[in-house]
């Protein structure tokens, strides 16, 4: 739009009809505010920023926008039509940045696995085979900008839901280091915010345009030394990088390894050291930790929606897969949890000193390429059984939101099929520059931009 060839009203439209086209075959979209947007495309108040004009999609949990639904992919919330009340800072910084949302994308209930068919929506079809899962939580999201729907949506990480739907719609997700992203209300030190996109320099930009915590912000980092848009230029010195492929007592999908060591055999045609490690530091110890602390967790979020609703819900206004989890949560003695907690930072700092022995890390993103989405349905009679399943797809995941260190999934590789295989790459806490410049250079390398699914 910044060259004058199309108005922000043309690309508005140019986004709607595409969604409308679009979105029967994938359910990427939950809700639809297209009289809005095309007002706010119209309107001389329209903040000249960045992405001035630019359509945009909002996922249906974490930063909110005042008159968007806020269900969080719950049946009850949604049949109230509950709405956000107001901008979040992040909310605030997208419309700020010259963004224009069209909607609200689809999710896993309360985001809470790596899938997204929830009972309230439907499930979101994969755009590169429709029977597919485009993963979770951000799976509507990926879904839309996968499809050309819009170019750009916004995406949250607490274990793999930026990375995995990236990974699985073949596009470029990047989560942030702890602090770097403003989120106010945040306690959790998993949680990261941002977007998917189709290409590095959307995602260097869009970070520029909302990067920097607020004074009372819990996490925070100091500012960048240089834009992120600066760094797609840069070309590291001679890195020592770790190769990980192997998921310890998990087998992985040989498609994702082969996707990993092609990462690294760019990486060493660049100049690079390659190193290949082990996993026994981020597969071992005691598992049933993080099984904990989510199940605790999924307690609190389902409270929560009846602390929206006014009243507590009952069995059949939450789904079985998390209200099972919220009653074995409730189990949890304040001391198990407070043990837990130690014993995953515990973990994290271990990771952590594992990790300074290189500079960089390199991994499949996700365990297994896009599933079948009738695989991927809890079973009625025994709900949790389908964890082993989620663990499997985000086990590569999960660890660097514990460790609060940047990852980035690319769509470096592809199945024999032509479903999208992410690879990803974790750099130490604070260097999401670094990740930049690489995942730039590797786009030069493998360019994956004129990639798009058939339909």
């Amino acid at each position: 739009m910044s060259s004058g060839q199309a108005t922000p009203l043309e690309l508005v439209d140019a986004a709607i009809e595409r969604i409308e086209r679009l979105n029967p075959m994938v359910n990427a979209v939950i809700h639809t505010d297209f009289e809005r947007a095309r007002e706010a495309a119209a309107s001389p108040e329209l903040p000249n920023g960045p992405f001035t004009g630019v359509p945009f999609l909002l996922k249906d949990i974490g930063a909110t926008q005042a008159g968007m639904p806020h269900w969080l992919g719950n049946r009850a919330l949604k049949d109230v039509n509950r709405q956000s009340e107001g901008d979040t800072e992040l909310g605030r910084r997208f419309r700020q940045a010259g963004l224009i949302t069209l909607g609200k994308t689809n999710l896993p209930e309360l985001g809470s696995c790596p899938t997204t068919q929830p009972l309230s929506c439907g499930p979101t079809n994969n755009p590169w085979d429709l029977e597919r899962s485009p993963a979770g939580s951000s799976g509507g999201a990926g879904a839309a900008v996968a499809s050309g729907m819009v170019p750009i949506a916004h995406a949250n990480d607490g274990g793999g839901s930026t990375r995995l739907p990236a990974a699985w719609n073949g596009l470029v997700g990047l989560k942030t280091s702890r602090g770097r992203v403003p989120n106010r209300a945040n306690i959790s030190r998993l949680l990261s915010e941002l977007v998917v996109t189709r290409s590095v320099r959307d995602t260097a930009a869009l970070l520029d345009a909302v990067q920097g915590a607020t004074d009372v912000d819990l996490f925070q980092l100091p500012a960048p030394v240089r834009p992120y848009v600066d760094e797609l230029a840069g070309h590291p010195s001679k890195l020592r990088i770790g190769l990980l492929t192997d998921g310890g007592t998990r087998t992985i999908d040989p498609d994702c390894i082969e996707g990993a060591n092609v990462t690294a055999r760019l990486l060493e045609e660049m100049g690079h050291e390659i190193v290949p490690v082990t996993g026994e530091v981020m597969f071992g110890g005691d598992g049933s930790v993080n099984g904990r602390l989510w199940m605790g967790g999924i307690a609190r979020r389902v409270d929560g929606l009846g602390e929206l609703l006014g009243r507590p819900l009952t069995a059949d206004e939450v789904e079985p897969y998390n209200w099972t989890a919220a009653e074995r949560g409730r189990g949890l003695t304040a001391s198990e949890w407070s043990a837990a907690q130690e014993q995953q930072q515990l973990w994290a700092t271990a990771l952590m000193d594992w990790m300074s022995d290189f500079d960089v890390l390199v991994t499949p993103t996700a365990g297994c390429p896009p599933l079948r989405t009738d695989d991927l349905w809890p079973p009625e009679d025994k709900p949790w059984k389908i964890a082993s399943t989620y663990a499997l797809i985000g086990l590569f995941t999960l660890p660097f939101n514990a460790t609060g260190q940047p990852a980035i999934s690319l769509p470096i590789h592809e199945t024999d099929s032509g479903l999208p295989v992410g690879v990803q790459l974790v750099a130490g806490l604070g260097r999401d520059d670094l990740l930049i410049q690489l995942a730039a250079r590797l786009e030069e390398a493998a360019p994956w931009a004129a990639r798009y699914p058939v339909l």
